[in-house]
């Protein structure tokens, strides 16, 4: 009995999602045989080659009406055509001699998204040469992504990979349809990786991890390959858009491309679907064409300190590309680097946050195990991959196991980077965050979410404004990158308390407290105690009715409305000024003047 784990594209494109290294490790430690493929990366080194970048020029060129847009590239094929394989060689890591070359911005051809060089010499300065060509290389690879989004498949992003589909998709229809078309280039592409490692390998059981709703069209499209390829094999889906989004799927089609769902933490439903023992947290389609739901509510899991190490066996030959599509230098920190992804702990140890999605057990059950343990895991990972970075994927990073983890690391002398989420709260004392900087720690990101006194307390975020200030400050002066998560449009924030909170972020930036920062619009969920009690935050559900496919995000009405789009930009606008050093002496109302 063999199993396949994979990651369906488009993910990260640097590093591998973590999901099927944790599973694989958790497998190999209950003698399970079994493998990963990374399907998102592959798909990118086998389209980003001259010959298939030549095959798509050469479908565009029988088309009888394209954009301007696209008419502009189409005229520089050969440049494609002949710089792909170049930029893709010094994206891996390959040949960095192009730099010098690639960061000449006049190397490049016209493009509305080329910046103007002062804005380079900003972000990179004079001699920044190497991530300077990073990110026109990026950009080149995006302007080539939409040229191929806009006439080849109307799915394809560089990474959200068919997200305008799947994002909001109340019911199976606009899916099935999408399904039974011809494939496109893209997904003859796809499968015919997908195809190959299914005929070498031969596994019994195939399991997609879904994180976003990007992958879930590109996971169906393989799925009903295999169905019409391979009926005998099993496929299983799980991941966060599963848990999120599927909960309370009532449509059985899905269930023509797939054999189970599973939810919530996948070790244990997934380990007794291969031994045949009893399902677990498990929905599959009886011979009726029902929905059989196994054991849903249960709280039987596999204890965080029992599930193995994470392993990359498998994804070490992947061609994984470096990109710097923004110079917010979180963005870049996330896209840019492979970084070994692992868990300090499971669960949020806070949890008690009105937007977040604290009802789904694996955000809520909190669970640690022993530094020695969790540092051993690095030493292993490290062993296999030769890599030394690290990115802790925590919901949240206890400051106390913080504290173990540095002084563990250096009491083993290990010489490693990390990078974690945090909450921003008073244990971040200047002693812990430059114990955190000894031991490796370069970068840290935590939710400020709403610099509004009354608005932070109805969010029950447990912090204020004033501790999270410090503890910015304390993580800062010690050489820590700090990025800030903001929000905004919660029920009942004012046009004022926006201002405000746009006020507190600026003198952030001005003081040197925060290097980046984003901010998010509010989406009410039903797992969050917002989406399920709305009228303590003075909100109402626009409708109740339940999806037969996808149920997550809930519309919603307040007593204030105000426009969000409007002022969502001018958020950013200002924001994107304070991370450049720009527009501290300007009043926050001015980046909300109409045109």
């Amino acid at each position: 009995m063999k199993t396949l784990l994979v990651t369906p594209p488009l993910t990260q494109l640097n590093t591998s999602y973590p999901a099927t290294g944790h599973l694989l490790g958790f497998l190999q430690k209950n003698n399970i045989e079994a493998e990963q493929m990374d399907l998102s990366i592959e798909l990118i080194e086998l389209l980003f080659t001259k010959v298939n970048v030549s095959n798509i020029f050469n479908e565009v060129e029988k088309l009888e009406k394209i954009s301007k847009t696209s008419k502009i590239i189409l005229q520089q094929a050969n440049f494609y055509i002949q710089t792909i394989e170049p930029v893709i060689q010094f994206l891996t890591g390959k040949d960095n001699s192009l730099a010098q070359r690639f960061a000449n911005i006049h190397f490049w051809p016209i493009s509305n998204r080329l910046p103007e060089e002062a804005d380079l010499e900003w972000a990179f300065g004079l001699v920044g040469n190497h991530d300077r060509a990073k990110h026109l290389c990026t950009l080149f690879l995006k302007d080539l992504s939409k040229f191929i989004q806009d006439n080849i498949d109307s799915h394809f992003e560089l990474i959200r990979y068919a997200e305008s589909l799947c994002l909001h998709l109340p019911e199976f229809d606009p899916l099935q349809k999408e399904l039974e078309k011809d494939y496109t280039l893209i997904d003859n592409l796809l499968i015919s990786i997908f195809e190959k490692r299914i005929n070498d390998y031969n596994p019994d059981y195939i399991g997609f991890t879904i994180p976003f709703p990007g992958n879930l069209y590109s996971a169906l499209r393989c799925s009903q390959w295999l169905k019409k390829n391979h009926p005998e094999k099993k496929i299983i889906f799980g991941g966060g858009y599963v848990n999120t989004e599927l909960r309370s799927i009532s449509d059985p089609r899905v269930f023509e491309y797939i054999d189970y769902l599973v939810f919530d933490d996948g070790e244990l439903p997934l380990l007794n679907i291969l031994l045949g023992n009893k399902l677990i947290r498990t929905l599959y389609r009886d011979k009726s064409g029902n929905i059989i739901r196994e054991n849903f509510d249960s709280k039987e899991n596999i204890p965080f300190s029992e599930r193995g190490t994470p392993s990359y066996k498998g994804l070490l030959s992947n061609n994984y590309i470096h990109l710097i599509e923004l110079t917010n230098p979180m963005h870049s920190l996330w896209s840019n680097g492979r970084w070994n992804k692992m868990m300090l702990a499971h669960g949020c140890y806070w949890g008690k946050c009105s937007f977040c999605d604290g009802a789904l057990d694996y955000i809520q059950r909190f669970e640690q195990t022993t530094i020695e343990k969790l540092v051993d895991r690095m030493e292993s990972i490290i062993k296999e991959t030769g890599q030394t970075g690290f990115h802790f994927v925590d919901e949240a990073a206890p400051p106390a196991l913080l504290r173990k983890l540095s002084e563990e690391i250096l009491k083993r002398k290990l010489t490693v980077s990390y990078w974690t989420n945090v909450r921003f709260e008073k244990s971040y004392t200047p002693e812990l965050c430059y114990l955190m900087a000894q031991s490796g720690c370069i970068a840290i990101s935590g939710g400020l979410e709403v610099a509004s006194p009354r608005i932070l307390k109805l969010i029950n975020k447990g912090i204020t404004i004033e501790t999270a200030s410090e503890s910015m400050k304390n993580f800062s002066e010690n050489g820590i990158m700090t990025h800030a998560y903001l929000m905004y449009g919660f029920p009942t924030e004012t046009v004022q308390e926006t201002f405000e909170s746009l006020e507190v972020v600026r003198g952030l930036f001005e003081k040197g407290y925060i290097q980046s920062a984003f901010w998010h619009r509010y989406a009410m969920t039903i797992h969050s105690p917002s989406g399920q009690f709305p009228e303590n935050f003075g909100a109402k559900h626009i409708t109740t009715a339940i999806n037969t496919f996808a149920n997550n995000e809930i519309p919603f009405k307040t007593n204030n409305e105000i426009d969000l789009d409007y002022y969502g930009k001018g958020l950013n606008l200002a924001t994107y000024n304070y991370m450049h050093g720009l527009g501290y002496d300007v009043n926050v109302k001015t980046w909300f003047k109409k045109n």
